[in-house]
């Protein structure tokens, strides 16, 4: 039976994984741009290092674990976010725009807002 510490640490993996292949996935794209770059994609590795990793880190160290839910959400909103500043990255790269790239943002914030109330409805029914 996993322990919602043992759930968290889980979540704080993965986010240091994803973080960690955004930045190679970074690094070996700007590498091969041949010269032009983007700073959605230089700097995307930095959305779920701290929304994620930070966050989980703090979270365990002062040992409150939020529920599953919310961690679910919030894991989908820190993707949501990153896979549009990759892809916001990739189109600047190319020299072109795309009018799907606000879909990213939206999602994400759609994400974070639901994740948030999740935190909310979870603790009123403690009560």
């Amino acid at each position: 039976m996993s322990t919602s510490a043992d759930i968290l640490k889980k979540h704080l993996i993965f986010n240091l994984a994803g973080t960690l292949f955004l930045v190679l996935f970074g690094a070996v794209y700007e590498i091969n741009s041949h010269g032009v770059f983007s700073y959605y994609m230089i700097y995307a590795f930095a959305l779920p290092l701290v929304f994620g990793v930070t966050l989980y880190t703090i979270l365990l160290l002062i040992k409150k674990y939020p529920n599953r839910v919310f961690l679910n959400l919030w894991n989908s909103a820190i993707a949501a976010f990153s896979v549009g500043s990759v892809f916001q990255g990739v189109l600047e790269i190319f020299g072109t725009t795309n009018a799907l790239s606000i879909v990213y943002p939206i999602a994400g914030a759609a994400l974070t807002v639901s994740s948030l109330l999740s935190l909310i409805v979870f603790r009123a029914r403690r009560v």
